[in-house]
């Protein structure tokens, strides 16, 4: 009976270590797309943007990162869909940036209600 239990034992620990191993496979597989894309991302606008422009990305960036991959965004598929003509120049950045902030941007209001 022992015998038994820890043989149908071994088998449920080689399952689950083969279970983990799959999906530790996965995850490094998705990890590694995920840095390609990026990778190619990056390329793209080092050839689409200018030097400062770059460089007003990278600043923005660091405060708002959020903002920063939609200008991003909002770069590439203006340039895919020929709306703008590459090099973008920081003026064009700065004009992204800042139809981007006034979308996002919600201003809060305090009410003080007195009684």
């Amino acid at each position: 009976m022992a015998e038994y239990y820890d043989e149908e034992l071994e088998e449920i620990k080689r399952r689950k270590l083969m279970e983990l191993q799959r999906r530790l496979a996965l995850e490094e597989e998705m990890k590694r797309k995920q840095q390609e894309e990026e990778a190619r991302r990056e390329a793209l606008l080092r050839t689409i943007l200018t030097p400062e422009a770059r460089e007003r990305l990278a600043n923005v960036k660091l405060v708002r990162p959020e903002i920063a991959r939609l200008v991003e965004d909002n770069i590439i598929a203006l340039v895919q869909s020929g709306q703008i003509k590459p090099p973008v120049d920081e003026e064009t950045v700065k004009k992204l940036l800042a139809l981007i902030y006034e979308r996002t941007h919600r201003e809060t209001r305090i009410r003080i209600k007195r009684k």
